[in-house]
């Protein structure tokens, strides 16, 4: 297996613990470096803030739903702090609305894959922002095409 340190670091904010456990193990397998906050954590907007400060992560996995701070607000703080405009946020969600997908790309993600997800689309999806990441990208979706729906997305 490649060195963790050679593919990157993953931080996920998922409330549901399945989800989290099923994301992190599988990326852990697929090479990367991966933190998980667990429920107390995820419900201490400071705590999410410092977790992010302590581990730089290169990608951001995050659920809208959760417990205190919901993932469009979390957009939103991370693309108005300098340090945080080009980390590359992936969102995982059960919201399937049009109408969710391009809010959450209008504040900034840049990728959206609806629940539930194959750990494929998983892997590929962060592989493909890890590529990107060192790059200065601009905040538009679509970064190519494992699910050409939802990554092609193009808010209007």
């Amino acid at each position: 297996m490649i060195s963790a340190q050679l593919l990157g670091r993953v931080l996920i904010l998922e409330n549901d613990y399945c989800n989290r456990i099923l994301f992190a193990d599988y990326l852990e397998q697929c090479g990367y470096s991966v933190r998980c906050l667990n429920d107390e954590q995820l419900s201490d907007e400071q705590q999410i803030f410092e977790s992010l400060e302590a581990f730089q992560p290169q990608v951001l996995i995050l659920n809208l739903r959760m417990p205190v701070i919901d993932g469009y607000t979390i957009i939103e703080e991370l693309r108005n702090r300098r340090q945080w405009q080009h980390l590359a946020i992936l969102v995982v969600s059960g919201y399937t609305l049009v109408s969710n997908k391009r809010r959450a790309y209008q504040l900034g993600a840049n990728a959206y894959l609806t629940k539930p997800i194959l750990p494929s689309d998983l892997s590929a999806s962060v592989a493909q922002l890890m590529a990107t990441e060192e790059k200065t990208f601009p905040q538009t979706p679509g970064r190519g095409g494992m699910t050409a729906e939802v990554l092609n997305f193009r808010p209007a």
